[in-house]
């Protein structure tokens, strides 16, 4: 299971904080609320550094973030992109984009499933970057911190309460977090779909 690999390795990397550093930032990659979950758990258990962990955490998710931006610029080449989307559906998506990037790029943050396509359609309309890169930043420290710290709190718990079995329910909670961001991103469809037709 990933989760395991990621914490066993995460452990293996204790008191090497360019290993710490690299392997919670290439979780961030895999799947960050998991990452910041288990990283947090890490800090709770006082085998990773507070300002590491967190620091790593922001640092990924930014990364990642500007990737998938990346992407999406990338993408704007391609003949069958320029196909699916003519340059005058661009330049109107580009202008709307433009004047709202800071909301889009905050409430892609906090939807489930919509992160990808939002941040790859900011590349791909030519989004003003750095705009965008602010934006990412600032909605990174928002939910992230948020996101860490109530995982911090929940692992002190854990470790207090369930002490080697913490994993168990550090695994209930990852599913959780996995199947509520579902139903969400399932239901924001779904009223999507109504107010479409």
């Amino acid at each position: 299971m990933w989760l395991t690999e990621f914490s066993t390795l995460l452990g293996s990397a204790a008191g090497s904080p360019p290993l710490e550093i690299t392997t919670i930032i290439l979780g961030t990659f895999v799947l960050e609320d998991a990452a910041t979950l288990l990283a947090a758990m890490q800090v709770a258990a006082g085998a990773v550094s507070l300002p590491l962990a967190l620091g790593s955490l922001y640092a990924g998710i930014v990364l990642g973030d500007l990737g998938l931006y990346g992407l999406g610029r990338l993408s704007v080449e391609h003949p069958w992109a320029q196909r699916m989307v003519p340059a005058r559906r661009r330049d109107i998506g580009r202008d709307w984009v433009a004047e709202r990037l800071i909301p889009v790029v905050l409430v892609s943050r906090f939807v489930p499933g919509l992160r990808l396509p939002t941040y790859t359609t900011c590349g791909f309309l030519k989004a003003p970057f750095l705009g965008f890169a602010a934006a990412a930043i600032l909605a990174t420290l928002a939910w992230t911190s948020l996101l860490f710290f109530l995982c911090l709190k929940l692992g002190a718990l854990m470790l207090h309460y369930l002490g080697p079995y913490r994993w168990v329910g550090l695994a209930v909670f990852v599913v959780l977090l996995v199947v509520v961001g579902r139903m969400a991103t399932r239901w924001q469809a779904e009223r999507i779909g109504k107010d479409g037709s």
